[in-house]
């Protein structure tokens, strides 16, 4: 495990160990930024500093209750060994009151500031590769407002470093064809095409001709580690 030393205390319930974040890649972001792993406490989406706002940039979120979020934070709590999803909070602007001197990455209270980025990796247990593990990166969010302070980048070159540092062979991700560069730049090349088949849960005509069919929607690229 990381010896890196570790900013929250075990009363904040973050889903894994924040030492798996390289204190490297604290480093890089911009002042009163933090990188730390999604906290029981980021449930509250009628608040623009959540975490479920900030998702909310990249698709549908849908109307989730403060029970649902706990339950599915539990489950992933319980399987922290695949599960790590990370944020990004700017610990500049507050949440519940004025930013004080203590609000800094060396003394961080999950929620007190504002979280405007978020990403997961998600770690498959395969019998290939003599039982190798792979990381796949899912639900890059990073709000509107802060596009141009690499955000995105951290995020993705934490991912990544989770990846390797739990023992993932390769990490993967699917994106769109203009993200290519991006994640290029990040260290990620082209393999294959990525297919998929999504169920219709209100199917009305079983027979529809487009039943079964396949959507060819992103670029599936995988980083050497």
């Amino acid at each position: 495990m990381p010896a890196n030393r570790s900013p929250f205390k075990k009363s904040d319930d973050l889903l894994f160990d924040p030492a798996l974040i390289p204190a490297a890649l604290q480093e890089k972001l911009p002042s009163g930024y933090v990188i730390r792993p999604l906290s029981r406490t980021d449930n509250q989406i009628r608040s623009n500093t959540s975490f479920l706002k900030t998702l909310q940039v990249l698709t549908t979120v849908g109307s989730i209750s403060d029970q649902a979020f706990q339950d599915r934070f539990t489950y992933l709590k319980q399987h922290s060994d695949q599960y790590y999803t990370i944020v990004i909070e700017d610990m500049n602007v507050s949440s519940t009151s004025p930013p004080t001197p203590s609000a800094t990455p060396l003394l961080v209270t999950p929620g007190r500031g504002k979280i405007v980025g978020a990403g997961t990796v998600l770690v498959e247990r395969k019998f290939i590769h003599e039982l190798g593990l792979v990381g796949h990166i899912e639900d890059i969010a990073v709000s509107a407002d802060q596009q141009g302070k690499k955000l995105g980048q951290r995020i993705i070159e934490t991912l990544m470093a989770i990846g390797e540092q739990v023992g993932c062979y390769k990490v993967i991700l699917d994106c769109s064809e203009k993200n290519v560069p991006f994640y290029e730049k990040c260290g990620f090349e082209r393999k294959g095409v990525e297919m998929g088949w999504y169920v219709n849960k209100q199917k009305k005509d079983s027979t529809s001709k487009t039943a079964g069919l396949v959507n060819i929607t992103s670029v599936p690229i995988q980083a050497k580690l």
